[in-house]
């Protein structure tokens, strides 16, 4: 096992809060009927579909909001066609590099709401490239660390996971994006629940953040992370347990 940054944990708990399911909803929606628009309706013949509908079902998101954004991006809308997929790097507080996926009709509106938030928070956007090197396309699982030991991820490993690290009080299963669906399988047919599995852009290396930079980053993270356009949020720090919790709790 290796690391613990808590990070993985608090995103997770945020992102079931149900003060904040409307609007995680209406992100996973979305999410589905891109991938629907640009790789088709079948969620086995649509890799891509098929990890943002299993998303959207381990959020406890209605089977049928799930088929209207399905159907929302193989039909003709105007609304579909709109939206596009883009990017954004750039730095926190501390040198933390953070990779931004946000899906907008309007780009010229997300990006500058997304500068206006590094900003504001004391990071700074940068070019695209800049950071996007120090990340890699990797499965991230995410299991209850209270219920579960190493021990009981065996079958995880044996179906082509590479790692097994804690993150607060969750597990935090690691494996090529393309072994994915195949080690959360593996888990489930053990008896082992998963909270969340997803295809996450993780960081190569970290870079640690100390106590007078933590609070800043986390706000300008929950700003990005809270956008209406953004997807997801990816960045490579890690804080000492004790200071993400002082950090987490004032802000």
């Amino acid at each position: 096992m290796s690391g613990h940054s808590k990070w993985s944990s608090i995103k997770h708990k945020k992102g079931a809060a149900d003060a904040k399911r409307g609007k995680l909803f209406t992100k996973l929606a979305r999410a589905i009927t891109v991938a629907a628009r640009d790789g088709g309706g079948s969620v086995d013949a649509n890799p891509t579909l098929g990890l943002a509908v299993q998303k959207a079902r381990d959020a406890s998101m209605p089977k049928d909001n799930i088929q209207r954004a399905i159907d929302r991006g193989t039909g003709e809308g105007d609304d579909a066609a709109a939206i596009e997929s883009v990017s954004y790097e750039g730095y926190g507080p501390g040198g933390a590099a953070i990779l931004v996926e946000a899906l907008t009709d309007n780009r010229n509106r997300t990006g500058s709401e997304v500068r206006h938030a590094f900003e504001r928070n004391g990071g700074s956007l940068g070019e695209p490239g800049s950071v996007a090197w120090q990340f890699e396309n990797r499965g991230v699982i995410l299991l209850d660390g209270d219920r579960y030991t190493e021990d009981d991820l065996m079958p995880a490993i044996d179906a082509g996971a590479e790692d097994v690290s804690e993150d607060g009080d969750l597990l935090k299963v690691t494996t090529a994006a393309s072994n994915l669906a195949a080690v959360r399988s593996a888990l489930e047919s053990s008896g082992v629940e998963v909270q969340s599995a997803e295809v996450s852009m993780e960081p190569k290396s970290t870079v640690e953040v100390g106590e007078s930079d933590a609070p800043a980053l986390l706000r300008l993270m929950d700003a990005l992370e809270e956008h209406d356009d953004v997807d997801s949020v990816h960045a490579n720090f890690d804080v000492p347990e004790e200071i993400l919790e002082k950090a987490a709790a004032a802000g």
